[in-house]
């Protein structure tokens, strides 16, 4: 598995006030994944943390510190520019996928991106239009989130979607 968090680095994405203090995406989408690997990992899989921040791990903090020293694998520098950035992501998976070429293999993005305070937070996933494998796993993960969100929050309703992304 190659667990892609988004934005880090000179790029926080989206960010906020809440109670206060500031919080960014980068930081909320790197516990999220590292959470991922953890639960891959203890699961026998494989896996490579594309955007890494070498002083976070796994944080139970209510607000998580904003910093910018994420780097890229192996430990690469990320740039500021978008096209640069989404580049060297896909040269290092794209490198690890020939190093691990006919193993089972899956890119996971994780993103938080800001939705107005009136709208719920749910989950949404995105496939490559020409991955009939990776429409099939979005569509597993999707009715996993459902069945978790009506045992945990009855009455609530889900409202995620799985749709194609290039």
């Amino acid at each position: 598995y190659y667990l892609m968090a988004g934005h880090g680095g000179p790029d926080p994405g989206a960010l906020g006030k809440y109670n206060n203090h500031l919080v960014a995406e980068d930081e909320y989408a790197y516990d999220v994944t590292l959470r991922l690997a953890r639960n891959l990992i203890s699961e026998g899989a494989t896996v490579y943390m594309i955007t890494i921040d070498p002083n976070d791990g796994i944080r139970d903090d209510s607000y998580l510190k904003v910093d910018k020293d994420e780097v890229c694998y192996p430990r690469l520098t990320i740039p500021l520019n978008q096209i640069k950035r989404l580049r060297q992501r896909s040269d290092a998976v794209n490198k690890l996928y020939v190093k691990h070429r006919g193993s089972f293999q899956r890119m996971i993005a994780v993103h938080v991106d800001s939705r107005s305070r009136a709208e719920n937070i749910d989950v949404f996933f995105y496939h490559d239009k020409r991955s009939e494998t990776g429409e099939k796993a979005a569509k597993i993960l999707l009715e996993t989130f459902a069945q978790k969100y009506r045992e945990h929050q009855p009455g609530r309703g889900y409202g995620g979607t799985v749709t194609e992304r290039n």
